[in-house]
């Protein structure tokens, strides 16, 4: 090959190297010789780096319980990686991601209390059937710390503050059901409680064109056919297993005390829109986050993603 040629080669190979077209290198192929010790080290290592997945599942104090993925390393993959890159490093160990064998969509009606234990992760969760003057702060408090929450709104409220549901959804934030007038479902019959549901449904899913995938009932109060009504309409009951009480008027570091003391993996926080609350969050992100918790809405803390 003349030197001419030699040179427009390798200008071709640059110039694809810059459109993410060239992968290769020289001698890229790297045969496995599980002889070789470092497949041995890989294989006798390998134990240390994956986890298990786990199975949603009913618990008996916690309930409708998501499952979480488990990984293993492929020890061919992670041997041809560090073969071409220099020797044994953990951080080189190439992965296959592992499912569980049963979802939450497999498992019967129960409410959800909570995330996996073993994700660091929370979830704000926003009762709204009043406090409409304390959302636009809120909004824009988790909009400059870029955090995202799950309001659940009442009917009622909805028809009267469109233009904060609108706020909300906007700001990507998840809208779910608070029913509609408050009211104790508990003592609802089962078709009474998907009546209540229903009025609720229709009204934020014409302000916001999405179909409502969680409803958090009144104060907390539900019978099983408030879950089984919920769960005919494709929606799962919410609950929580940290309060702020906010609804009482505590001090603001009385609010952020009892979060922070109570605050595990998977845990699920709930507030309303009040003074208090909105004095509280700046720092109590802030703290949250500094614990090492990531804070999402409940599609992302309810995922099987770790």
């Amino acid at each position: 090959m003349s030197i001419r040629a030699v040179g427009l080669f390798f200008i071709c190979i640059s110039f694809l190297t810059g459109l993410g077209l060239a992968y290769f290198t020289v001698n890229e192929a790297v045969t496995v010789n599980k002889d070789d010790t470092l497949y041995q080290k890989i294989n006798d290592e390998k134990e240390k780096y994956e986890w298990a997945a786990e199975d949603a599942k009913i618990d008996p104090v916690w309930k409708k319980t998501p499952g979480i993925v488990g990984r293993e390393v492929d020890v061919e993959a992670s041997y041809k990686k560090m073969k071409k890159q220099g020797g044994y490093d953990p951080d080189r160990f190439v992965y296959k991601l592992i499912k569980p064998e049963v979802s939450m969509g497999d498992l019967p009606p129960s409410p959800i209390y909570r995330g996996h234990p073993a994700k660091e992760m929370v979830s704000f969760l926003i009762n709204v059937s009043w406090g409409e003057e304390f959302i636009p702060d809120m909004v824009e408090i988790f909009s400059e710390h870029q955090v995202k929450a799950t309001f659940f709104i009442d009917g009622e409220f909805a028809k009267e503050y469109t233009h904060l549901i609108q706020m909300i959804e906007e700001e990507g934030h998840i809208i779910g059901s608070h029913g509609y007038m408050h009211k104790d479902m508990a003592k609802m019959s089962k078709a009474d409680s998907k009546n209540n549901l229903e009025q609720a449904d229709e009204l934020l899913f014409a302000l916001t064109k999405e179909k409502v995938k969680y409803f958090a009932p009144p104060a907390g109060s539900y019978n099983e056919g408030t879950v089984e009504a919920a769960h005919e309409m494709g929606m799962e009951t919410i609950l929580w297993s940290v309060d702020t009480v906010d609804w009482k008027k505590p001090t603001k570091d009385v609010l952020i005390s009892r979060v922070m003391s109570r605050l595990h993996n998977g845990a699920t926080v709930l507030m309303h829109p009040t003074e208090v609350t909105v004095n509280s969050l700046p720092d109590l992100i802030e703290k949250i986050k500094k614990e090492g918790y990531h804070i999402a809405a409940l599609p992302k803390l309810l995922s099987e993603e770790r």
